[in-house]
């Protein structure tokens, strides 16, 4: 490891230490040990000058300026003696603009300082690019965001490199990008513009501003009045709103006095302005002499602003028209930063904008142009061209009556217009009018991969809006494209690294190391190419390596690859690369599906219409959020049957406090579930004014229409009866339950706990008994939550043969029937088989002859002509006549199938009443029925003989619910479209973690659900969790807006007993440094904490030796690292112990999403910076996994100064953050939780305590065993005495790890080989020594720094 990265991390002690966090912790850092200081003005302009704005300014200050909560606490503070927010010109007063920081001076009409607004600048881009939420220290006061965004426009058009230097101009760029990618979002700047409101009153001032600035920049012969399209003139004129609020902007014009008319032009003319100030700094950067850094990303984050406000439609439809008029497409293009080395970049970020510039969307509707109407519209512009041309200028004439497609393109343009002066062209109405291939034709010349590419890349933003679903989906094909190069590029520099190439005498390239994934080859040839098949160039390979290995068998190149490069070869008489291969290296096949990805959105791309109607303008962000939900559908289906989602009436009017419940029948004992449920239709709002005085001053209160009705009988026998719901739905959950039943977007949010799962199944069912002949998709972003929902699904009244699991992950369901595709295969043979046995017992209990048996067919013929026959029979003489009671005993007398059903429970009739006993045998005709329906079902079977086919028929036909990962959704799509694969409904478990394009291929056979929560679609919001303890609780519920209990929480007894052992049902415990090591970085982002590993799972042996259950316990922590640490700690101090044991799992907190436990032990590892844990989701995940006890290790110092984090270390905080125990309590428990524990409280100051601790613990709990069983019987008890061993080894990240997943007994972890030295017996009543057991002496910093070293050996060694 080089020292660059050792010394990239400070320590808290140097953090501490710096100057910068000695300023903090003075004046404005939360939980100082003294009151702050007050408030200086001159504080903001030394910490600009010397770190904000220093010519080698460091990410890392600026990182901690923004975790010190400089804006929040500082930037924003109040300190005035006058509180006027009405007015920034504040005479003789010093005020400090609330919530911006806009500092005024005096009364000569000084503006705010360049530095406090610079200063607010860079730490909202500072949050940015943390990807923590940025604008909420802005939200208290967001009426006084508009005063400093004009400050902010002013600095960026001031001229002068002494008063507004260029670096400080490219800070106030990157904002101005945050804020115009904000305007959808719940930022402040939707409070001044509303661009991305769909409000025409919000919209009105910045088309003003907008278009009449376009409309003043945008030039006009004066002789000429062509509706050239592009102009202003022309959209306009093409735009009916954009007409209307023109006519609007000139009338307020007209009354406005001069200095609001100044104003106005002011704002109006700010990006053209911009672009003129722009065009000062590209024209200063010469052809030849050296560049001015500052300049070139200068101009590249102005052009990266164009492509924001271009890629946008609430921008980009007034913003083209500034763009067509300064011709900033074509001036940068002839720039001399673009012919420049160092203008690579600001290159690929111009290509961007002209290919977004001419993006086929019609701007005033927002709706995609095809490929059709963009060639009109290049014939039109053509047409305007020629026209012009032939009014102006006779020269031109045969120019202007020439055939569109014979002057269309560069070289006959150039030729026509040559002659012209340069006087001539001025006025010449010139646009752009080059014709290029559509979207998807350019996505169709794709490569898989692209070109290898250096230095910094323009990668397209996946932003809360999108011009059209192409734009949508290319952004997302370029960047996996782009992040799949770049994984495959890091596969092999760690395989070639691993390898470890070096040149030999005779200048041959020599292997010294080995590679798992990686194998070194001798010899590498090509024997055969075989013509191409559909674009592909097949070869076969023959590359021989040694006796034990050789590659033979058929490769593909696309696009005729290798012919293009033999052609290359030849050409240029360079090296055939083909012969100098001498590595073969393969990868995992989870990380090797891109291809099947990349080819999965390219035929997207590729049809024409992909989502319905409905849901088309809310995924690309615009529209009315609400538009898709339930109630405002066409189709909204007033009557549903519930099924078994209520437990009884009184559960049913519980659910609905704002309707008015009516019974169908007054019968209490007929009350009972399931209910149909009719809904009232919604009231029509639009009613006619001579109707308004009628209406009644109060809404009547909505009445719902309850039906109770009988299942029918099934059959006779016990498995014949529905599985039931058990769980009583809250009002929210039967809300989202309904939301889920009706057509439309329904999105539940649900905080941990809360029972997302059992909605998410409860929906299916109901769907599946409501409408039996809809098809159900269920995606999920993991095998394990796919597994965790099917399994639910199972346990409700759904038939097991409408079940399919598709992927890799159904071996792991819990059960033992086979869910695979398959499997399912095999299971209606089987069932086939055991249905035919039935049917040849019924023709043996009817003694009808012949083998009715053989087929499905026969069964049905015997069916039709042997059973309904003998049952219409049946019914005919049971009956009741008119006017006269059916006969009890005519039921049992004539029945026909008493002796099929001999082998039920008997009696088969009770003989109580003709209705009950007619009913059963109902039920018993109903069961006979099933079966031949469902050999009818299965008669596709006989016919069909291969596997496969009988799988795509049980995929498309049978099937009714399918369940999948997003994964195989991506990589099967084009095998599910060709066997046209329907679906009617998906339902998308872990919506927050599936990716954009994930969520989005299955749904087309940042998440895609976040994005629509921040657009504003609606959600149903589940508010009570019955999971973890109310004050456990408490440390997540502030995340939601009003998230309560479910009553089990408070009245079950496991939540009422507190943890024995413990002080805390929760704690937090500060680990300091062990040794002088905090976290350690064997490896790039391989984190690790010895101290926090030890003190982990010192406190879990505590717990094993209190009498915890194993099982109940899981340890979890941020890092893969630490994970693996933990693991190895357990295996050599605990595994083999078996008063000790292994916990239920080790893993990471992400791994463990959708899981709980009883007790969990929480590592948060870091000791130098937050790291990813800022990310309030993951906190929240973290801290809502325990039921019943929660303790978190952690450095105290670091965690409870982060903003973000802020609610729940707070909580933490308010305990001791020494860990408390009650040593004389044991498992299980028996205390109530207001009760203080017995006897005096131990309080364990750091981990070397804990280990003697546990040490003496283990002790007095072996003398007790001896006490109590003897030596003899404890000696063989502890038949696998613990060993004395060294510091456990680090597994590599590298490193296959199996059962992520899965409980640690089931990962077959080995315990890593050490000397033998280090290796000793020890007597069996001796426990295995923690490094914190004699930390004094320096085997203490030996087994620290072996255990680093050894981690990093490993590595080195193996693969």
């Amino acid at each position: 490891m080089s020292k660059k990265f050792k010394d990239h991390a400070p320590t808290i002690q140097q953090i501490q230490a710096d100057n910068l966090s000695q300023l903090a912790t003075k004046f404005w850092a939360p939980n100082p040990p003294k009151p702050h200081a007050s408030y200086d003005p001159k504080v903001i302009d030394t910490v600009y000058q010397d770190e904000i704005n220093r010519e080698k300014s460091s990410v890392r200050r600026i990182m901690l300026l923004e975790f010190s909560q400089f804006l929040e606490n500082y930037l924003g503070q109040i300190t005035t003696q006058q509180r006027n927010y009405t007015n920034l010109w504040v005479s003789r007063k010093v005020v400090v603009f609330t919530a911006y920081g806009i500092a005024n001076k005096k009364a000569d009409g000084q503006m705010a300082t360049k530095s406090h607004v610079l200063s607010i600048a860079a730490m909202v881009n500072e949050k940015f690019r943390e990807a923590v939420p940025a604008w909420e220290a802005c939200k208290a006061k967001p009426d006084h965001f508009p005063e400093f965004f004009k400050k902010v426009m002013e600095l960026s058009l001031v001229e002068g490199e002494e008063k507004v230097t260029l670096k400080e101009k490219t800070l106030l760029l990157t904002f101005l990008m945050h804020c115009f990618n904000s305007l959808v979002c719940d930022s402040p700047i939707n409070y001044w513009c509303g661009l991305g409101s769909v409000s025409n009153k919000e919209i009105e001032s910045d088309l003003k501003k907008i278009c009449e600035g376009a409309g003043a920049k945008t030039g006009f012969p004066p002789d000429v009045d062509l509706p050239l399209t592009g102009t202003t003139r022309g959209r306009i004129e093409n735009f009916f709103q954009i007409s209307e609020f023109w006519k609007v902007v000139k009338k307020n014009d007209a009354k406005a006095d001069d200095q609001t008319k100044s104003k106005n032009d002011k704002e109006r003319r700010f990006l053209a302005n911009l672009i003129q100030h722009f065009y000062g700094i590209l024209d200063a950067i010469s052809d030849k002499d050296t560049v001015d850094m500052n300049k070139v990303h200068y101009c590249e984050r102005f052009i990266e602003l164009m492509v924001d406000l271009e890629a946008q439609l609430p921008t980009r439809r007034f913003f083209n028209a500034v763009l067509d008029d300064a011709h900033l497409v074509v001036r940068c293009s002839l720039s001399n930063l673009s012919k420049r080395p160092e203008g690579k970049l600001f290159v690929e970020l111009l290509d961007m904008l002209k290919f977004y510039s001419g993006f086929e969307i019609k701007d005033s509707t927002g709706t995609a142009l095809t490929d059709h109407e963009m060639t009109d519209i290049h014939y039109d512009r053509m047409a305007s061209l020629q026209r012009a041309a032939f009014k102006l200028f006779p020269d031109l004439r045969h120019f202007a009556m020439s055939n569109i497609s014979s002057i269309d393109t560069r070289k006959t343009l150039s030729a026509h217009f040559e002659k012209l002066s340069a006087r001539d062209l001025t006025a010449l109405p010139l646009i752009c009018i080059s014709y290029r291939l559509s979207v998807m034709r350019r996505n169709n010349q794709h490569q898989g991969i692209p070109p290898r590419a250096h230095g910094c890349l323009a990668l397209p933003k996946l932003n809360l809006q999108f011009l059209t679903i192409h734009d949508y989906l290319l952004r997302n094909f370029n960047l996996f494209r782009l992040e799949s190069t770049y994984e495959i590029r890091q596969d092999v520099e760690d395989a070639i690294s691993r390898l470890k190439p070096c040149r030999a005498e005779d200048d041959s390239t020599l292997f010294q190391g080995w590679a798992r994934m990686a194998q070194p080859v001798t010899a590498f040839s090509v024997v055969e190419v075989a013509k191409p098949i559909s674009e592909r160039t097949i070869l076969r390979l023959y590359g021989p390596t040694s006796p034990s290995l050789s590659m033979s068998g058929n490769r593909s190149k696309e696009n005729g690859k290798y012919q293009l490069d033999m052609n290359r070869t030849a050409e240029d008489s360079t090296e055939d690369v083909y012969q100098s291969f001498n590595v073969v290296m393969r990868r995992k096949p989870k990380e090797n599906n891109f291809k099947a990805v990349l080819e999965t959105i390219r035929d997207l791309m590729n049809n024409d219409c992909v989502v319905p109607d409905w849901l088309h303008d809310i995924i690309l962000g615009y529209g009315d959020p609400g538009a898709a939900h339930y109630s405002k559908m066409e189709k909204t289906i007033s009557c549903l049957d519930w099924n078994d989602t209520f437990l009884s009436i009184n559960h049913l009017k519980s659910s609905f406090p704002g309707y008015t419940v009516r019974v169908t029948t007054s019968n209490p004992s007929e009350q009972k579930p399931p209910f149909r449920i009719t809904f009232p239709e919604p009231s029509n709002t639009k009613k006619r004014k001579h109707d308004s005085k009628e209406e009644p001053t109060t809404a009547p209160k909505m009445e719902l229409v309850v039906e109770p009705h009988v299942i029918p009988n099934r059959g006779p026998y016990p498995y014949n009866q529905p599985k039931r719901n058990s769980i009583l739905f809250t009002p929210t959950q039967i809300e989202a339950i309904k939301a889920g039943m009706q057509p439309g977007l329904t999105m539940v949010v649900g905080p941990p706990g809360t029972g997302k799962t059992d909605v998410a199944v409860q929906i299916i069912s109901n769907i599946y008994h409501n409408f039996p002949n809809q098809r159900t998709l269920i995606v999920t972003h993991s095998n394990q939550a796919l597994n965790q929902l099917f399994e639910k699904i199972m346990a409700l009244d759904v038939d097991e043969r409408h079940l399919l699991r598709l992927g890799h992950g159904e071996e792991a369901l819990e059960t033992e029937k086979n869910f695979s595709r398959y499997g399912r295969v095999s299971y209606v043979l089987s069932q086939r088989l055991a249905l035919l046995k039935e049917v040849e017992r019924l023709q043996e209990s009817l003694n009808v002859l012949g083998d009715v048996a053989y087929t499905c067919e026969t069964a049905g013929h015997f069916y039709l002509y042997q059973v309904v026959a003998r049952w219409e029979k049946f019914l005919s003489k049971v009956r009741p006549k008119v006017a006269k009671a059916g006969s009890v005993e005519s039921i049992k007398e004539y029945f026909p199938f008493h002796k099929y059903f001999s082998n039920a429970p008997q009696p088969v009739f009770k003989g109580k009443s003709f209705a009950e006993d007619m009913d059963i045998a109902e039920g018993c005709y109903r069961h006979i029925k099933k079966i031949f329906q469902q050999l009818e079902e299965f008669r596709a079977f006989e016919l069909l003989r291969s596997g496969r086919d009988r799988s795509k028929y049980l995929l498309i036909k049978e099937a009714k619910i399918i369940a999948m990962t997003c994964t195989h959704a991506a990589l099967k799509r084009r095998d599910l479209v060709e066997v046209d694969f329907p679906y009617d409904n998906i339902l998308m478990e872990e919506s927050a973690q599936i990716l954009e394009i994930e969520t989005f291929i299955p749904l087309l056979l940042q998440s895609l659900f976040t994005r629509f929560v921040r657009l504003g679609v609606p959600t149903v919001d589940l508010d009570a969790q019955g999971r973890a303890r109310p004050s456990i609780a408490c440390l997540y519920n502030w995340r939601y807006k009003k998230l309560g209990n479910l009553p089990h929480i408070t009245s079950l007894p496991e939540y009422k007993k507190a943890n024995p052992g413990f002080g805390f049902d929760y704690q937090l415990i500060n680990v300091d440094d062990f040794n002088g090591v905090g976290e350690s970085e064997p490896n790039p982002y391989f984190y690790q904490n010895l101290a926090e590993a030890e003190y982990v799972v010192a406190v879990f042996m505590y717990m094993r030796l209190q009498g915890y259950p194993a099982e109940n316990i899981s340890i979890l922590t941020t890092y893969n690292g630490q994970k693996h640490l933990i693991r190895d700690i357990i295996n050599q101090r605990c595994a083999e112990n078996p008063l000790i044991g292994i916990p239920s799992k080790v893993t990471t907190v992400d791994r463990f999403q959708g899981q709980q436990n009883d007790y969990i032990l929480l590592s948060l590892v870091r000791s130098r910076v937050v790291g990813h844990l800022r990310d309030v989701r993951r906190l929240v995940v973290a801290m809502s996994r325990a039921r019943l006890g929660l303790y978190v290790f952690a450095r105290v110092s670091l965690f409870q100064n982060c903003y973000e984090l802020a609610p729940a270390f707070r909580l933490l905080m308010s305990r001791p953050v020494h860990l408390h125990l009650a040593p004389v309590e044991t498992f299980p428990p028996r205390r109530r939780v207001d009760q203080n524990p017995p006897g005096p409280r131990l309080v364990i100051e750091d981990m070397p305590h804990m280990a003697q601790f546990v040490y003496d613990f283990y002790q007095d709990k072996i003398r007790e065993i001896e006490a109590k069983i003897g030596f003899e019987r404890r000696h063989a008890f502890l038949s696998k005495p613990p060993k004395r061993r060294g510091p456990p080894q680090v597994k590599p990240p590298g490193d296959p790890e199996e059962g992520d997943n899965t409980p640690m007994e089931e990962d077959k972890m080995e315990a890593v080989e050490t000397s033998q030295a280090a290796v000793k017996e020890e007597d069996s009543s001796k426990m295995p020594e923690h490094p914190g057991v004699d930390s004094s002496d320096s085997e203490g910093e030996d087994t620290a720094t072996i255990k680093a070293k050894g981690g990093t050996e490993e590595i080195t060694e193996k693969s």
